[in-house]
């Protein structure tokens, strides 16, 4: 039996003989010039010679390339001499031919050239940017001279915007620099906008606003002696204004201490607490306004209208907030319409109806009503159908019509329908689960059934219910393409 050196010598030769074969084989004459497939022979007796390779095109004339993605195949007739750059000083000229595809050696195109405008346009550094082209015949390349051909020579005129030096923030006693400084976007370094210092300033006066400083005033400028790009910011904070109290005027129907529930303003609350929290923040109040009469409209009083006025203490840093109801009349319901409905019978909508004729008006009940129409189209798989409610008021004092306009669109039947498991999915679990719900690929797609089977489910404890665990499961149904009437 060889030895373990022997063995491995003998591996050795025999790699080096087949190595041999295979060269010898490689540089044979019959097999370079046999046909892969194909018989030695062939027509008048001699052997076969393989199609010569292809020339492979030059790189630069098949297709430009920028960061691994090919933007487009070569085409024309002029060549693009040399791209210049003039008006760059503190923008480097390689930044900006970074962003051109004009470039020396290419074919000039003019619609790459206004592209390439408006990628240095986007650049945000330059306030205006625009082109030149001068024409040129130089020697073609190995012709020696005695052929020429036209070039062209490109340049880009830039205009270089400002840059910001430093920002100043003066007069900001009660808020920190540094939040300013986020808030009004504008940095050392940024391009000189008086458009953006603008916006900078708006920022910073909402942001005032938002902490109470409801008198501060802001003016913004640029440039300072021995420095035009830095950007000064001086700021009159005012008294930082607080809730002394809050009154609601007009209010008969609903007391004050519940209108008070409703707004989001609060008053002050005891001793030292009343500095807590308590921020006279004019946005949320002028919302506030809105809320009491949406609440109002939503009780029946459809022509109520709310104002507001402000009383400020001796010091100026301590208000109080009158809200001033005007509830005019409560309106009853005289006609209740349905239009648009063509599938379902008017009987059977009105019949899912709580608001009728002569009831006082409610805008809750109302939306009760439409989702109760919305849902019984949903059981009869028009799962799109709409409902847009328009109140018409009469001439008569405090009556008012309801007209549902409905929109049933098309109906759908369920084309495929599983259950949707948080992690790894169960065949088994999957199975049993979709053996709980009583549609059908084909059916009509029914939203009671869907939420019926949604509930068993839950109640089943086959999976995980907790959503702090685990999302609980769900049913995907996948309605059939089109209108299915």
């Amino acid at each position: 039996m060889p030895s373990r050196f022997n063995r491995c010598n003998l591996s050795r030769h025999r790699f080096l003989a087949c190595f041999v074969c295979c060269l010898a084989i490689a540089c044979s004459p019959n097999i370079l010039h046999a046909q892969f497939g194909g018989g030695g022979g062939g027509m008048g007796g001699g052997q076969a010679q393989a199609p010569a390779a292809a020339t492979k095109p030059k790189f630069r004339d098949h297709i430009h390339n920028r960061d691994g993605m090919a933007l487009r195949r070569e085409e024309g007739d002029v060549v693009v001499a040399a791209v210049q750059l003039v008006g760059n000083q503190v923008i480097s000229s390689t930044d900006i031919l970074a962003e051109l595809q004009t470039r020396k050696g290419r074919f000039y195109s003019e619609e790459t050239v206004l592209s390439d405008i408006g990628r240095l346009n986007d650049m945000g550094s330059f306030d205006h940017v625009t082109f030149q082209t001068e024409e040129r015949v130089t020697p073609a390349p190995g012709s020696n001279g005695s052929v020429t051909q036209k070039s062209v020579l490109v340049t880009f005129y830039v205009r270089e915007r400002a840059m910001v030096s430093k920002v100043i923030y003066h007069g900001d006693y009660a808020m920190n620099g540094r939040e300013l400084s986020g808030r009004s976007g504008i940095a050392e370094g940024d391009p000189l906008s008086e458009f953006a210092i603008e916006t900078g300033k708006r920022r910073l006066i909402d942001y005032y606003h938002e902490e109470g400083f409801n008198q501060v005033s802001i003016v913004a400028s640029i440039g300072l002696p021995g420095d035009s790009n830095a950007v000064v910011f001086r700021i009159n904070e005012g008294p930082k204004e607080r809730i002394d109290d809050i009154r609601i005027e007009g209010a008969s129907i609903v007391s004050e201490s519940r209108l008070k529930k409703v707004i989001q303003s609060r008053g002050p609350m005891m001793g030292i607490m009343s500095y807590i929290g308590n921020v006279a923040d004019m946005k949320k109040i002028d919302a506030d306004v809105n809320v009491l009469a949406s609440y109002y409209h939503n009780l029946g009083f459809l022509t109520a209208t709310v104002g507001r006025r402000i009383e400020y203490d001796r010091t100026g840093k301590w208000l109080t907030i009158v809200f001033v109801v005007n509830e005019g009349p409560r309106f009853s319901i005289g006609d209740v319409q349905i239009v648009g409905n063509e599938y379902v019978t008017e009987e059977s909508l009105r019949r899912r109806l709580e608001l009728k004729s002569n009831d006082v008006f409610s805008g809750t009940k109302m939306r009760k009503d439409i989702g109760e129409i919305v849902y019984g189209y949903g059981e009869l798989g028009f799962i799109y159908a709409e409902v847009n409610p328009k109140t018409i008021m009469r001439d008569e004092n405090g009556i008012v019509d309801l007209v549902y306009e409905i929109t049933e669109g098309d109906r759908w039947k369920v084309n495929s329908i599983r259950v949707e498991i948080d992690g790894e999915p169960h065949l088994m679990r999957e199975t049993t689960m979709l053996n709980l719900i009583e549609m059908r690929e084909g059916d009509y797609i029914d939203r009671r059934d869907l939420e019926t089977g949604r509930n068993r489910i839950e109640r089943s404890n086959l999976l995980e219910t907790n959503p702090t665990i685990a999302e609980p499961p769900d049913i995907i149904v996948k309605p059939l393409e089109g209108s299915l009437r």
